[in-house]
């Protein structure tokens, strides 16, 4: 009798891997295109032969000291900062189940630039790091506020858990109340107006190359934490009895989501001001490619965060050359228009 052998399985998997895969390297592409704008555009354009000469063997040029003093910092800066923005958006986003959720949009970069506005105009503390602790507080503070106030008015949903609406007003009303508190603080002190116009307009641009060092441990905490909360967070999205029925601790996989989304936003902002829209708007542009499982929005998000980052900043070089937009300035006007379009989709986006 003459047996037919099977044939060979079909292996989706595989596939859907590869793409994933290719997703990723496109993202690290379209950030090394990024980082290079960033390092030959601006006031003063170098040649991409000279950006190479200054980064593999100066020689004392000015196109030297550009890019190594001034350039590589900020760029680097930019990299970090958006890498943190972009993956402290797609964990909103996923534990509140709120496609409008941003660190900006929900009070959390406004508690953390209150808090260390407060800390230098109060008690007079000019070391960063010994503000970054109050941001890092203030962030912690705020997100936690929101999501008691969410949750207050979302009790009897359909997950058990605030709804987007809910969480979009007590976010509205945190951000709101901070800034009052930080606009009063201000008055108090007229030196500490630029300080104030720092933190809300957002910038990578003449920060201490020290800067880079001081906020690196926060943000690989932050990111480590976020990367370890996805497969809890991949549970939650099912609703939280199927994931405590798949034996996930939702109090703890909560606990370490804030506890990343604090880091992330607070590093940032105490390095670059409060950069908004970065967290609302990479998410919702990579999760068509990686779909519902955090593994890989997570990483897509900050590739992507970065990307835009650089990308709007060396924006904001040329189109006010010979003078610059900040980064924040430049974010709010591409975000605008992509939140109000969000708003108005016919069909809502589903988290």
């Amino acid at each position: 009798m003459t047996t037919i052998a099977p044939a060979p399985p079909v292996r989706p998997l595989a596939g859907r891997w590869r793409r994933r895969v290719l997703v990723l390297l496109a993202l690290l592409a379209a950030l090394v295109l990024a980082t290079l704008l960033s390092l030959t555009i601006g006031a003063k354009p170098v040649p991409l032969g000279d950006t190479w000469h200054a980064l593999t063997g100066p020689t004392g040029t000015e196109n030297d000291i550009v890019i190594r003093s001034l350039r590589v910092p900020r760029t680097i800066l930019g990299v970090l900062a958006g890498i943190a923005l972009g993956c402290a958006g797609a964990l909103m986003q996923g534990h509140t189940r709120n496609p409008l959720a941003d660190p900006g949009l929900l009070g959390v970069t406004q508690g953390a630039a209150f808090a260390m506005v407060a800390s230098i105009v109060l008690l007079g503390i000019g070391d960063l790091y010994g503000y970054i602790w109050f941001g890092l507080a203030g962030a912690l503070l705020a997100s936690v506020g929101v999501f008691a106030l969410g949750t207050l008015g979302g009790r009897g949903t359909a997950r058990g858990g605030p709804t987007p609406v809910t969480l979009a007003l007590a976010g509205t009303a945190v951000s709101a109340f901070l800034y009052a508190l930080t606009s009063t603080i201000v008055l108090l002190d007229e030196q500490a107006m630029d300080t104030f116009r720092f933190w809300q307009a957002g910038s990578i641009a003449g920060r201490p190359t020290a800067v880079i060092g001081q906020v690196l441990p926060f943000l690989i905490t932050g990111l480590v934490l976020a990367l370890a909360n996805a497969p809890g967070l991949n549970a939650l999205s099912l609703g939280e009895d199927v994931a405590r029925a798949l034996g996930q601790n939702v109090a703890r996989t909560r606990a370490v989501g804030v506890a990343a989304i604090t880091l992330l936003t607070g590093a940032s902002v105490a390095a670059c001001g409060a950069v908004a829209f970065v967290g609302l708007m990479v998410p919702h542009l990579v999760r068509p490619l990686a779909g519902p499982d955090h593994r890989w929005l997570l990483p897509y998000s900050g590739l992507a965060g970065a990307a835009l980052l650089l990308f709007a900043d060396v924006l904001g070089r040329v189109v006010a050359r010979p003078g610059e937009l900040e980064v924040g300035v430049v974010l709010a006007l591409l975000g605008a228009p992509f939140f109000v379009a969000l708003v108005r989709r016919r069909k809502p986006v589903r988290l």
